[in-house]
């Protein structure tokens, strides 16, 4: 509730609007949109060109680990827990490199005439889905700005996507230490290369892992929901992922 929320004052004339509407109705009490800056939702301005950029990032995420030779070794069991695990950085980390950008707006509210019409139907038809918040995907933004700053070449992007690919600390793991042997051959090739290009620059390999561990830390739920949601509905993300990677026909899954 946003009974702590500064903006309790807001849309007062809008609930007693809705009071007077539906004082005959039983239904639960309304719900007021809250419009401080952490629970402000908002959604995509352009959904269509920027999910579609998303889907095309996210194909080519899933192809850069079908096409890793150690990647198609590993048993299926750890490839399908580094898929879950690694995807929303990886997703992330090639946004970056196809210089996607994207812009949100305010979700707009449904209409108070539909709001009282619809209430107690709607609910039992479908779950209400999750929308992002505002503050969520400022530090989104804020995570994607700091890597477009350090100006990565091709072969940094490449091997640091190795690097957090073959995570060794994802549970559950089979080949553990395997994985753990190519992601320090992934660094040392990115050390390696770091060497050349920026050989002024003794820190810029800690400074990329630590930017590369704050994508780690976005949520799947916040990348799902903002730029697949308004594609696959209520679909299974990683279901999608999985049918993605082995090339599996499921058309029972959501469009």
């Amino acid at each position: 509730g946003c009974e702590r929320c500064q903006c309790r004052g807001e849309d007062k004339q809008t609930a007693i609007l809705y009071t007077l509407l539906s004082q005959n109705l039983t239904c639960r009490p309304a719900h007021r949109r809250c419009l401080c800056h952490q629970r402000r939702t908002v959604c995509l301005r352009t959904p269509h060109l920027t999910c579609q950029a998303a889907s095309n990032v996210l194909g080519k995420t899933v192809s850069f680990m079908k096409n890793l030779l150690s990647f198609r070794l590993l048993p299926r069991e750890d490839q399908l827990l580094l898929l879950e695990s690694c995807w929303v950085p990886l997703f992330l980390l090639g946004l970056v490199q196809e210089m996607v950008t994207f812009e949100v707006m305010e979700t707009p509210a449904p209409s108070m005439l539909k709001k009282i019409l619809l209430d107690g139907q709607s609910q039992q038809q479908e779950p209400e889905r999750t929308q992002p918040t505002l503050a969520a995907v400022q530090r989104l933004q804020c995570c994607l700005n700091s890597f477009w700053s350090l100006d990565l070449s091709p072969k940094e992007y490449a091997y640091l996507k190795g690097a957090i690919l073959f995570n060794p600390d994802v549970p559950g793991l089979r080949a553990s230490l395997y994985i753990e042997s190519l992601q320090q051959e992934a660094q040392r090739a990115l050390q390696e290369v770091l060497q050349p290009l920026h050989p002024g620059d003794q820190s810029r390999f800690a400074h990329i892992l630590l930017i590369a561990s704050r994508l780690k830390s976005i949520p799947p739920t916040l990348i799902t929901d903002l730029f697949f949601r308004p594609v696959i509905g209520n679909a299974d993300i990683i279901e999608l992922l999985t049918e993605m990677l082995y090339e599996i026909n499921s058309e029972h899954l959501a469009p």
